[in-house]
C-alpha cells in the first residue's frame, strides 16, 4: 500500500469524511442564528423531524470521538465540543451556545509549526457565510523559527495564529480567510478573546492569482524578486504571515483617538478604511526597516502590500461602504499624485526607487491624523478624516459630505442621534472608482471570482 502523508491521511480518514458529511447534512435545517426548527413552521427551511436531526448529531459525535486521538493537544477542547453538542440537542436545537468549548480552545498557547487542529463550531464566516451554521475545519499552524523570533523580540502579538487549510465544510468554500472567536455562537461574549487565526495560504493563493493577472494586463515591469514572490506559493505564505503579524498588532498600537473596530460604534466607512490602511502601511514601514537590516521577507512584504492593495482590494466586493476598496484607491491615488506611479500608453509604471518613500509618506499623513484626533471631538475627527481622503479621491458628485461641515445635518442633534444622522448622510459609494479602476474591474472580475474557496494546494496543483 502506498504511504500517505499525514495531511492526506487525515483528509482520507473515514471519520473526517463522516464528520464533514454529517455537518453538511445539518446545514439546510439551520436558521440564521444556528437553531433548527423541529415544528416545520419555518417557511425558509425544509421540514425535519427530531429523529433525523438526532441521527445526524450522533454521526457528528461518533466521528468526533474517532478523530479526537489524532489531536491530543486539543483533548479538553474536543471534549467540551461534545458536551456543547449534547446540550444543544437536549435544548431542542435552539440557538446553539458553544461558549464552554470556545473558552477551551486556545491555539495561541501552542504555536508550533505544522501542528494540526480540528475545529468544530456553529459560526458565521467573515466575507463568507453570514449564518451561524455548524462548520468543521481541519487546519495547520504556520510558525517558522524566524517568525517566532520576530514576534518574541519585536512584534509581540500573543493572540496571533497564522494557519493553513487542510479541509473544510461549505462555510469556508467562500472568500473567508480568517478564523475568529467572535464569529462563534455563544450565550455571552467572553471577557476577552485570546486568539485569532488568519489563513495565510488562502491569502497567498488569492494574491498570486490576482496579481499575476493584473501585472500581465497592465504591462507592469516588476523586479525579479517580486516575480518570484508571485510565482511561489510557499514564499508568498511566508510573506503573508509576517504582514499579518504586524498588521494585526497595529490595531492596538500607536495613537488611537478612535479605533472603530475596537470601540464597536457605528462610524462612516472611511474611518474603517483608514484604520485598515494604517495597519497595512505600518506593516509596509516595518518591512522597509527589516529589509535594511537584511531580512529578505521585508522586501517581499512591501511587494505584497502594494500589489494586493493596488490590484485586488479596490475591485473586490460591491461598492457599498467598501472600506478595504477605499484604502486601495487611496494608496493608488497618493502614489499617482506624487509621481511614484504612472499610467501612460496603457501601461502601468512604478518608480521602484521612490515607491517606498512615497508610501511611507502616506502612512505618516494617516498617523498625523490619528495623533491630532486625540485633541478633537469625534465628529471633528470624522470630518478631518474625510478631508484627508477627499484630497486624493474625488467624492461622488451628489455627496453631502463633500459640501463641507455646513451641509451636514447637525441641527440640534447630539449623541447617538447625531452619529446616526452623519452616517446616514454618507452615500453607499461615497468615493466611486476612477476610470482606471472601472476598466481594471471588468478585466479582473472573472479572476477574482475564481479565487472563491481557493487554497494554497489549489495554486500548487495549478502550477504543477
Amino acid at each position: 500500500m502506498k504511504n500517505l502523508s499525514p495531511k492526506l491521511a487525515l483528509i482520507d480518514d473515514p471519520a473526517w469524511r463522516q464528520l464533514k458529511d454529517a455537518v453538511e447534512s445539518l446545514r439546510p435545517f439551520q436558521a440564521k442564528d444556528g437553531s433548527i426548527d423541529l415544528t416545520g413552521a419555518d417557511p425558509e427551511r425544509p421540514a425535519v423531524d427530531r429523529a433525523t436531526v438526532d441521527a445526524l448529531l450522533d454521526r457528528v459525535l461518533g466521528a468526533l470521538g474517532d478523530l479526537a486521538p489524532r489531536f491530543p493537544h486539543d483533548a479538553q477542547y474536543l471534549e467540551a465540543v461534545g458536551k456543547d453538542l449534547r446540550r444543544w440537542s437536549d435544548g431542542g436545537y435552539g440557538v446553539p451556545d458553544f461558549l464552554d468549548s470556545l473558552l477551551a480552545f486556545r491555539p495561541a498557547d501552542q504555536r508550533v509549526d505544522g501542528l494540526e487542529h480540528l475545529v468544530l463550531f456553529p459560526m458565521y464566516t467573515q466575507n463568507g457565510n453570514p449564518n451561524r451554521n455548524l462548520e468543521a475545519v481541519l487546519l495547520r499552524v504556520v510558525w517558522p523559527d524566524w517568525l517566532a523570533e520576530l514576534e518574541r523580540t519585536r512584534f509581540d502579538n500573543p493572540m496571533f495564529v497564522p494557519i493553513t487549510f487542510t479541509d473544510f465544510t461549505a462555510g469556508y468554500d467562500t472568500n473567508s480567510a480568517v478564523l475568529f472567536p467572535e464569529t462563534v455562537a455563544v450565550r455571552e461574549a467572553p471577557e476577552r478573546f485570546t486568539w485569532g487565526g488568519i489563513f495565510c495560504d488562502r491569502e497567498a493563493a488569492r494574491f498570486r492569482a490576482v496579481t499575476g493577472s493584473a501585472v500581465e494586463l497592465l504591462g507592469l515591469d516588476i523586479p525579479e524578486d517580486a516575480a518570484r514572490l508571485v510565482a511561489d506559493q510557499q514564499l508568498a505564505q511566508q510573506t503573508f504571515v509576517l504582514w499579518d503579524l504586524v498588521h494585526d498588532r497595529t490595531h492596538s498600537h500607536g495613537d488611537l483617538p478612535f479605533d472603530p473596530f475596537m470601540i464597536k460604534q457605528r462610524s462612516p466607512f472611511w474611518m474603517y478604511g483608514l484604520e485598515e490602511l494604517r495597519c497595512d502601511l505600518t506593516a509596509f514601514k516595518e518591512a522597509v526597516r527589516l529589509e535594511a537590516e537584511g531580512y529578505e521577507q521585508g522586501r517581499l512584504v512591501q511587494y505584497a502590500v502594494l500589489f494586493d492593495r493596488l490590484f485586488r482590494f479596490p475591485v473586490s466586493g460591491d461598492r457599498v461602504r467598501n472600506y478595504d476598496g477605499l484604502g486601495g484607491q487611496l494608496l493608488f491615488a497618493y502614489l499617482h499624485k506624487h509621481d511614484a506611479l504612472r499610467w501612460t500608453d496603457n501601461r502601468l509604471r512604478i518608480d521602484w526607487d521612490r515607491v517606498a518613500e512615497v508610501t511611507n509618506a502616506l502612512c505618516a499623513e494617516i498617523e498625523t491624523l490619528y495623533r491630532d484626533g486625540i485633541d478633537r471631538p469625534k465628529t471633528a475627527h470624522w470630518i478631518a478624516a474625510y478631508q484627508l481622503v477627499a484630497r486624493y479621491l474625488t467624492p461622488h458628485p451628489a455627496s453631502t459630505w463633500a459640501k463641507g461641515p455646513d451641509a451636514l445635518p447637525f441641527g440640534r442633534l447630539d449623541g447617538k442621534a447625531l452619529n446616526k444622522a452623519l452616517c446616514d448622510a454618507v452615500l453607499p459609494d461615497e468615493f466611486p472608482l476612477s476610470m482606471f479602476y472601472e476598466a481594471l474591474a471588468k478585466k479582473l472580475r472573472d479572476v477574482i471570482a475564481a479565487t472563491r474557496g481557493i487554497t494554497g494546494t489549489d495554486r500548487q496543483e495549478a502550477a504543477a
